[in-house]
């Protein structure tokens, strides 16, 4: 691309776009002299959109402009899970794609791009919230939870609503580094970088009950997460074999017994690290982890973050 030529920012504003989803990307990459960008807001074709939330859009342009754009921003849009976006979309970002363009969805903007097919086999993320649907509906795609935002190089995909910011300040990192990005955070008042992924703010680690099977022994392990907790002593409580309970109960809530107990731990450690001035070391001994370091490494893994920080997020000014 030659220096003197802008960069070309294309915002593809769908059905029911959601309001801070169309506004981050237009926002961090409009043009001024430290900002070497051009923006054009599009949708199907031009005129009004109607948006999520009760807003509407009047975007200038259709789909010509990712013809045009450099990089496609998509995004999010309400219930994505429910129909795929129009085929006059799939095939100009399709196209947009196979010309060079990078490809950017925002939240559950990545269900556009999954209906390209150009996530299967590469790892993607969306709103916490739609996870689970995003991989029922794409099985080829390798959907990631966790993380604020995966950079697959010609498609990047974002969790909820404000890791989009970090995806486009991600963007210019690489497009014209540090001191750039640096410079937008200032100017937007936002975090140059966010630790953690996006797990830290999911309700809850361990995923809501499918069904009314093994529902008592769930709820008796959940008031003796300070003790030891075995698959033996699970499936005794559950009248069945070690076996046919860790079977079953996968089929219940996708996670092994003893992964379900370590993730109950974990959320029990939340709950006590924003509501309680306990040590971290205290913590891990109510929750049955045994020491401090044995609580950090599993949160990490399982959040992607420390409890240290994550107090320090989530109890800031009260």
């Amino acid at each position: 691309m030659p220096s003197s030529r802008l960069r070309r920012v294309a915002v593809l504003v769908l059905e029911g776009a959601k309001p801070l989803d169309v506004g981050i990307p237009a926002q961090v990459f409009t043009t001024r002299a430290s900002m070497p960008y051009e923006v054009r807001m599009c949708g199907a074709a031009p005129g009004l959109v109607t948006g999520g939330d009760g807003l509407a859009y009047h975007v200038a342009h259709g789909l010509a402009a990712l013809e045009w754009a450099d990089i496609v921003f998509v995004p999010g849009y309400r219930f994505p899970d429910r129909d795929d976006p129009p085929q006059a979309v799939v095939d100009a970002l399709i196209a947009a794609h196979d010309r060079g363009a990078r490809l950017a969805a925002i939240s559950t903007g990545a269900f556009a791009l999954a209906a390209t097919g150009l996530l299967d086999g590469k790892r993607a993320t969306t709103h916490w919230h739609y996870t689970r649907a995003l991989a029922q509906k794409h099985p080829l795609v390798r959907v990631d939870e966790n993380v604020l935002f995966v950079d697959e190089g010609s498609v990047l995909t974002s969790a909820g609503a404000a890791s989009g910011l970090d995806l486009c300040l991600h963007i210019l990192r690489g497009d014209l580094g540090v001191a750039a990005s640096n410079h937008a955070a200032r100017r937007l008042v936002a975090a140059p970088y966010r630790s953690g992924g996006q797990a830290q703010y999911v309700p809850r680690s361990v995923p809501e009950p499918l069904g009314e099977r093994f529902a008592a022994t769930r709820e008796w392990a959940l008031h003796r997460l300070d003790e030891h907790l075995s698959l033996e002593s699970l499936a005794q409580h559950a009248a069945v074999s070690p076996r046919t309970f860790s079977r079953r109960f996968v089929e219940d809530t996708g996670y092994t017994p003893m992964q379900w107990v370590m993730r109950a731990r974990i959320d029990l450690a939340r709950e006590l690290l924003e509501r309680s001035k306990r040590s971290v070391e205290q913590i891990a001994n109510d929750v049955g982890l045994g020491t401090g370091a044995n609580l950090r490494m599993h949160f990490q893994r399982i959040l992607g973050t420390t409890p240290s920080e994550y107090r320090r997020t989530f109890t800031r000014g009260e």
